[in-house]
């Protein structure tokens, strides 16, 4: 029973952890469990340094965390990432400037168009079906159309 109560030598368990969580981040990226497996490293390395009672070690594990967190928050704000590519999941955004054809027609500011193989809600000025219209913006899944000048 002595020997279950022994902890000495916790400080590989934190260091374990803190490769662990390190290796999850690898594995499923979100700029999250970097800053938990720093926390634990580091509790790991204090461990080392000045052996203290579990207790202590979770506290400071999760002092860590807190601060880890905060500061990566702030961090990952300042420095966020660019996209090569903006447009990418915005396939209103993508075809503003583009022509499109009613097919049903916009009567009082709504109706439907098509460009290419898909149907799209639109709004803009009374059309007939068939007529070619410019696509000036996008309000979520609405185009928004104009006439071809």
């Amino acid at each position: 029973m002595a020997a279950l109560m022994d902890l000495s030598g916790l400080h590989w368990g934190w260091m374990a952890l803190g490769v662990a969580l390190a290796i999850a981040e690898i594995v499923a990226p979100g700029y999250f469990l970097i800053w938990l497996a720093a926390a634990a490293l580091v509790t790991g390395l204090v461990a080392v340094a000045m052996p203290v009672g579990l207790e202590s070690e979770i506290i400071l594990f999760v002092v860590l965390c807190a601060l880890a967190l905060a500061a990566g928050r702030r961090w990952v704000l300042r420095h966020p990432v660019a996209s090569a590519d903006p447009m990418l999941n915005d396939r209103g955004g993508q075809i503003i400037g583009q022509s499109v054809v009613v097919t049903h027609v916009i009567d009082g500011g709504s109706g439907r168009v098509r460009h290419g193989d898909t149907e799209w809600l639109a709004r803009g000025p009374d059309a007939q079906p068939g007529t070619r219209m410019r696509v000036t913006g996008a309000d979520g899944t609405v185009l928004l159309v104009e006439h071809l000048h």
